[in-house]
């Protein structure tokens, strides 16, 4: 997400940083071009302009021109403001209410609410420790019913049951009922997909809300609708009651234009962002990290978190112990490492994350990719037991039968091998005694995936 928006903002901070004074000169052209990056990334117009009169208001204020770094003073600024466009902090779900708290969907066909009901009630099962049940009230999709009770099976919640013969009011009332006698915690209530230009559906989901009283209404649109996402967000916060948003599918949006528009123009929250197919990939919405991240300042603190939550404590422990021990680092051990990096989010997602990165050359960031690391893996899993404890064992007529079984060619098994050769005198190195600094210097060019 934002990956066009940050190409250009960052390359013209990269220019505002080395500026030892600003002039009224470079001034206008740094703004002129943050309001054409906003524009390309489709931030609706109104935004942009407010965006950018607030960051010339501050810029020629005392804190720009008496700063001894002014450049830098600059880019905290339109920093500041980002986080500022987006809503400042996180704003967590309100489940505080007397149980069970009640949490309804709105939102335009095929935006994705089944999904994000299905995530958030493994996310907040998984986080919150909450019982969780779920109920479809769209009696106008086909198999929108069926698609919801599989998913709330895969994720480990309730399911209360709905039928396409049933008011959407009924079957809300009904599942509230259901959690209150059960003694469940949360509820979660989908909807149907509708047009905010569509009375009669709208005065439907308005009864919906009136019959339950849910403590969130949230939104949930397509980042990718751009323009359209914002409108739609501002129809639907004139006719509903909404506390928050959550835009889908931003994995695949490189614009980012929705995400900073419709704080502004709605006044409702980004509450999360889905950022994937996966069951977890569903994200709660920060917009100091995200504008970190905007401005290639990097997210450590979601990177951290990330890696908090998926790591395996118990394989980390023995990898421990097996390097105490003296023992060396094997494909098993690099299979697993890999492992965890998908369980992240993937390489490209991690990237993102660290700080800097926006600076390499885009070719450098693109051999560094998650098919290729799939690849590795696949390739690890072709190998026998002993193959991959000793891989030195490895030699033509086992890399072609490796390759076969992967479905790679046998120059992919060989660079594989040599990246981990490279690895392991890296390993040896570290249990020498030669440190931090020498193990990066061993791994510079050598991520996995790269040439």
């Amino acid at each position: 997400m934002f990956d066009n928006l940050s190409q250009r903002l960052q390359a013209t901070v990269k220019r505002l940083r080395g500026q030892g004074r600003l002039t009224e000169e470079n001034m206008r052209e740094t703004l002129r071009e943050v309001r054409m990056a906003l524009l390309e990334a489709d931030v609706a117009v109104p935004v942009v302009k407010a965006f950018v009169d607030r960051i010339r208001e501050r810029a020629l204020g005392q804190e720009v021109l008496t700063s001894l770094t002014p450049g830098q003073a600059l880019v905290k600024i339109v920093h500041d403001e980002l986080v500022a466009l987006m809503g400042g902090a996180n704003d967590a779900l309100d489940l505080a209410a007397r149980p069970p708290a009640v949490v309804l969907f709105a939102g335009l066909q095929g935006s994705g609410k089944t999904t994000t009901v299905a995530k958030l009630a493994r996310r907040i099962r998984e986080r919150e420790g909450k019982s969780v049940l779920v109920t479809s009230a769209d009696v106008y999709r086909p198999a929108a019913i069926e698609q919801l009770r599989k998913l709330a099976h895969a994720v480990g919640v309730e399911f209360h049951e709905s039928r396409a013969d049933q008011r959407p009011v009924d079957i809300a009332r009904g599942a509230v009922e259901a959690a209150r006698k059960r003694l469940l915690d949360v509820v979660l209530i989908d909807t149907a997909g509708r047009l905010h230009v569509d009375q009669a559906m709208m005065e439907e989901i308005k009864a919906v809300h009136a019959a339950i009283q849910p403590v969130e209404t949230l939104f949930v649109v397509d980042s990718m609708a751009g323009q359209d996402a914002v409108n739609a967000a501002e129809a639907f916060n004139a006719a509903l009651p909404l506390t928050g948003v959550v835009l889908t599918k931003a994995d695949g949006d490189a614009r980012g234009g929705a995400a900073l528009s419709v704080r502004h123009v709605t006044g409702k929250p980004i509450k999360f962002l889905g950022v994937g197919e996966a069951p977890d990939a569903l994200e709660p919405f920060h917009p100091e990290r995200i504008a970190s991240r905007i401005l290639g300042m990097g997210d450590v603190l979601t990177l951290v978190e990330e890696a908090h939550r998926t790591a395996d404590k118990q394989q980390a422990e023995k990898l421990a112990e097996k390097f105490r021990k003296g023992k060396g680092f094997d494909l098993e051990d690099f299979r697993d490492q890999l492992q965890q990096m998908q369980r992240m989010g993937g390489i490209s997602s991690l990237l993102e994350k660290l700080p800097g990165v926006g600076e390499l050359p885009a070719g450098a960031r693109d051999q560094v990719n998650d098919a290729q690391m799939k690849r590795l893996v696949a390739i690890i899993n072709s190998m026998t037991p002993r193959e991959r404890r000793a891989p030195d064992v490895i030699k033509g007529s086992r890399k072609r039968r490796i390759a076969a079984g992967s479905g790679t060619q046998v120059q992919d098994v060989n660079r594989l091998l040599k990246q981990f050769d490279q690895m392991q005198r890296v390993m040896k190195q570290m249990r020498k005694g030669g440190g931090l600094q020498r193990m990066l210097a061993g791994m510079r060019g050598k991520l996995p995936g790269a040439p």
